[in-house]
């Protein structure tokens, strides 16, 4: 069964919502010029909260991070995964999982075939990939832009590490991305909002129980 991550939670209802449809990741962004940002104090508080449904892992997106706000994130909110969203190389992702010993996740920008070279590169540095749409020429945020890139580039591909399909995905197209694809795992912000940087609860519950039927 494809697997969810549900990135951008910023409010309980959209916490709840995720942890009652079953998502196996939630997301918190720790970028502050993103609408969905939180400081690491929320995301802990949102983390620690009860009620039914699965216990999904906490993800942190970061964006070119230095050490020292990593350890102030880490310091307030218990995540099991590290998103790295920005420019990092493989080195540094290397260094990043060495010093605070936790999986991290690369997010690739994917316009062309060319961007898929960088898969080898990463590979050895890193657990997982996710693969997001490249930003829009002029975007502010490296990700939760609503745009998808062609996904035939991905088909009957070998994909080095476990990943994630991101980019313009929603309740209505996830399944089709899934089939086109073969993602093991898919991952929703923009997507699944009622107004830039707030979730809508029905919308989350109708994307992971149409990317875990896929």
């Amino acid at each position: 069964m494809p697997q969810v991550k549900i990135c951008g939670i910023n409010d309980a209802a959209a916490y709840d919502a995720a942890c009652h449809a079953g998502a196996e990741w939630v997301g918190f962004v720790f970028y502050p010029p993103s609408p969905r940002a939180v400081p690491p104090e929320q995301a802990a508080a949102l983390a620690a909260r009860g009620g039914t449904g699965r216990r999904p892992v906490n993800v942190g997106l970061l964006v070119d991070a230095e050490d020292a706000l990593i350890e102030a994130v880490l310091a307030e909110a218990p995540l099991g995964l590290l998103q790295l969203h920005g420019m990092e190389s493989p080195e540094r992702c290397a260094a990043i999982r060495a010093r605070f010993g936790l999986p991290v996740m690369k997010a690739l920008g994917i316009a062309g075939e060319e961007d898929l070279a960088l898969l080898a590169e990463y590979a050895p540095a890193v657990d997982r990939f996710l693969l997001d749409a490249k930003p829009p020429r002029g975007a502010e945020l490296p990700g939760g832009n609503a745009v998808s890139f062609d996904w035939s580039l991905l088909a009957g591909r070998e994909i080095p590490r476990p990943w994630m399909l991101a980019g313009g995905l929603t309740p209505v197209n996830v399944a089709a991305a899934i089939r086109a694809t073969g993602a093991p795992a898919v991952d929703v912000s923009s997507g699944v909002e009622r107004m830039r940087g707030v979730k809508d609860p029905v919308l989350v519950s109708a994307f992971v129980a149409a990317a875990h039927g896929a």
